[in-house]
C-alpha cells in the first residue's frame, strides 16, 4: 500500500508543477519552462547531500549511473520539441504508453514478471490516459495513431515514452544497487547541472530568466523535489510498471486542474478518461500481484 500512495503523491506533484509552470511561465520557451523546477530544486537537493549517507558502491552502479543519463535527458528534451512541433492532443496521449514498454524493459532489466491482472490494468491506465487527451470536438479518437505517420511532435512523443520505459527502469537498478536517497539526490543535481550547461552553451535560454520570479520558481522546486523524491521510494517498493502506471494518473490530475484553474472544457470524454484511469489504479492496487 506505501508504494501506492506514494505514486499517487508522485503523481499529484507533478500535476501540480506542471499546473503552476502553465499558470506562471506559460510566457517562457519551453526549454526555459523546463529548466525553471530543475535549478530551483538545486538549493534543496544540495542540502539534501548533507543527511544522504554514501552506502557501498560497486562498479556496475557507476556504470548504470552514467548510461541512465542520456536515457533521462534526451526524452525530456525530445518531449520538449515535441509539445512545440505538434499539438498536445496529438503528443501528450503517447505519454501514457511508458507503463507498457515498462512491461518488456522491468522484465530484460530487472527480471520483473507482470501478472494478468497486471497487465490488465496497466492497460486500462494507458486507455484513461489516451481517452482523456482526445480533442473529440477537433479530431478522431484515431487521429493520435494517425497522426504518427506524419506528425514529428508524435513520433518523438512516442519515442520519447520508450526512453523514459528504459531510464525509469536503470533510475531503479541504480538505487538497487545503492540507495534511494543517495541516487535520486545526486542522480538529478547531476542532470540538472548538465540540461542547464547545456541550455546556456546552446544559447536557448537566457540564463538572467531564470532569475525572475524566485518566490514562485521555489514553488516548482520544491514540487520537483518531492516529485523527484516519491518517485525514487515508490518504485523500489513495487514493479516499476505498475509505479509509473499509477505515476501516470498525473495525466488525470492535471486534467482536474485544467478545469478547475483554467477553465478547460471538453469535461464528457474526460470524465470518461478519468474513469478508466481510476479503474485502471483499483485493479493495480487490489488485484495485481
Amino acid at each position: 500500500m506505501t508504494w501506492f500512495f506514494l505514486s499517487l503523491l508522485t503523481a499529484m506533484a507533478v500535476a501540480s508543477c506542471d499546473t503552476c509552470m502553465k499558470k506562471w511561465f506559460s510566457h517562457l520557451s519551453h526549454y526555459e519552462m523546463m529548466l525553471f523546477p530543475l535549478v530551483y530544486g538545486l538549493p534543496f537537493l544540495s542540502v539534501g547531500l548533507l543527511f544522504v549517507t554514501v552506502p557501498a558502491l560497486d562498479p556496475f552502479f557507476y556504470m548504470v549511473f552514467l548510461v541512465t543519463i542520456p536515457f533521462t535527458m534526451i526524452p525530456m528534451l525530445m518531449y520538449m520539441k515535441a509539445i512545440k512541433l505538434s499539438p498536445l492532443s496529438l503528443t501528450v496521449p503517447y505519454l501514457a504508453f511508458t507503463p507498457v514498454f515498462m512491461i518488456l524493459t522491468g522484465y530484460l532489466l530487472l527480471g520483473e514478471v507482470i501478472d494478468k491482472w497486471g497487465i490488465f490494468g496497466i492497460g486500462v491506465v494507458v486507455a484513461g490516459g489516451y481517452v482523456l487527451n482526445i480533442d473529440t470536438k477537433n479530431r478522431s479518437l484515431l487521429a493520435p495513431f494517425r497522426a504518427v505517420f506524419k506528425e514529428t511532435g508524435s513520433w518523438l512523443m512516442l519515442l520519447a515514452a520508450l526512453m523514459f520505459s528504459v531510464s525509469a527502469v536503470l533510475g531503479k537498478l541504480a538505487i538497487l544497487h545503492s540507495s534511494v536517497m543517495f541516487f535520486q539526490v545526486w542522480f538529478f543535481i547531476v542532470v540538472s547541472l548538465l540540461l542547464l550547461g547545456i541550455m546556456v552553451v546552446t544559447r536557448h535560454i537566457n540564463p538572467a530568466i531564470l532569475l525572475q520570479s524566485p518566490a514562485k520558481g521555489l514553488v516548482v522546486g520544491i514540487l520537483m523535489v518531492i516529485h523527484i523524491l516519491c518517485h525514487g521510494f515508490a518504485i523500489s517498493m513495487t514493479k516499476a510498471a505498475y509505479m509509473m502506471s499509477i505515476k501516470r494518473l498525473s495525466i488525470l490530475f492535471s486534467i482536474i486542474y485544467g478545469g478547475l484553474v483554467f477553465k478547460e472544457e471538453n469535461l464528457p470524454i474526460r470524465f470518461t478518461g478519468a474513469v478508466m484511469m481510476f479503474a485502471g489504479a483499483c485493479i493495480l492496487l487490489l488485484m495485481a500481484d
